[in-house]
């Protein structure tokens, strides 16, 4: 029996699908028509529409836009997805989307919002025992869809510090996998919304080695911190509580190599231990 979690999820599967047709419908399309539209196949329409195959965010995004719903497809797509994180991340994930500005530190693990879709299924696959497809591949594009926060035309300011463990220790059961991390980290540090930082072993002991800390700061109200683990979190909301850990913050900042230092060693790291040439940089959209 489905558990009650994944009923709410295809409740609102179907749902979206059932919009997608009453507005093809209603412009007098066919599924084939729409398809053409979206350089999707009409059973790819089909299957949205039915609710058997659920569209990513990229395909309810291309549906919104094509159909001129108004965002009312991205909204239902987004609380669709919502069920695909844990209960515990859930109102973090929430917040996450409000925010302007986030600084965070991960001391073991590459930050959920940069994590490959590779990266994400060998994580879950480990703390995760058993896991169906069905439930790993809605884990992974839920993890992997939190990265649209930083494209459109007002992204998320990211400034992330992290752990030189975390390059050095293996992952997944092929090294494709983190060659294509780091090569997706390189991408994304790139971005000018973007600043990434490698704390190096030589600096020592310091603030936040219990374990992860993300720091958010919202246009409308007072900042959070975030403090997480592979199974659950608690959010910081007390303001005293929330500046003593951007004091550390700011220490980590300071101990960390700077922004090109930290891309040269994710460059050397990427040759030395993978064998893999960087990736070339984004094209300059000028």
């Amino acid at each position: 029996m489905a558990r009650p979690e994944e009923q709410d999820r295809a409740s609102l599967a179907a749902s979206l699908g059932s919009t997608v047709r009453r507005l093809r419908e209603g412009r007098g399309w066919t599924q084939q028509d729409l398809a053409d539209r979206l350089y999707v196949t009409p059973s790819r329409v089909a299957q949205v529409e039915l609710a058997t195959d659920p569209p990513n965010e990229a395909l309810a995004q291309d549906l919104d836009r094509v159909l001129d719903a108004g965002d009312e497809l991205n909204v239902a797509w987004f609380h669709m997805n919502r069920l695909g994180h844990p209960s515990w991340e859930r109102p973090y994930v929430d917040l996450e989307r409000r925010a302007c500005r986030m600084r965070g530190y991960a001391p073991q693990l590459v930050p959920g919002i940069l994590q490959t879709a590779g990266y994400a299924a060998a994580l879950f696959s480990v703390v995760r025992p058993g896991i169906s497809d069905e439930v790993l591949k809605r884990l992974v594009e839920a993890r992997t869809s939190r990265q649209s926060l930083l494209g459109g035309r007002d992204p998320l300011h990211l400034w992330a510090v992290l752990d030189e463990t975390i390059l050095m220790r293996p992952f997944g059961d092929d090294e494709s996998v983190m060659r294509d991390q780091l090569s997706h980290l390189l991408l994304t540090a790139a971005q000018p919304n973007v600043e990434l930082q490698i704390l190096p072993l030589e600096a020592g002991h310091h603030g936040m080695m219990d374990g992860p800390v993300t720091l958010l700061e919202f246009p409308d109200g007072p900042g959070v911190a975030y403090l997480a683990g592979t199974r659950g979190g608690d959010l910081a909301e007390s303001p005293h509580t929330v500046k003593q850990y951007a004091m550390i913050y700011d220490r980590l900042i300071f101990n960390s190599l700077s922004p090109e230092e930290s891309r040269d060693l994710i460059r050397s790291t990427l040759k030395e231990r993978y064998g893999c040439p960087p990736p070339p940089p984004p094209p300059n959209d000028t």
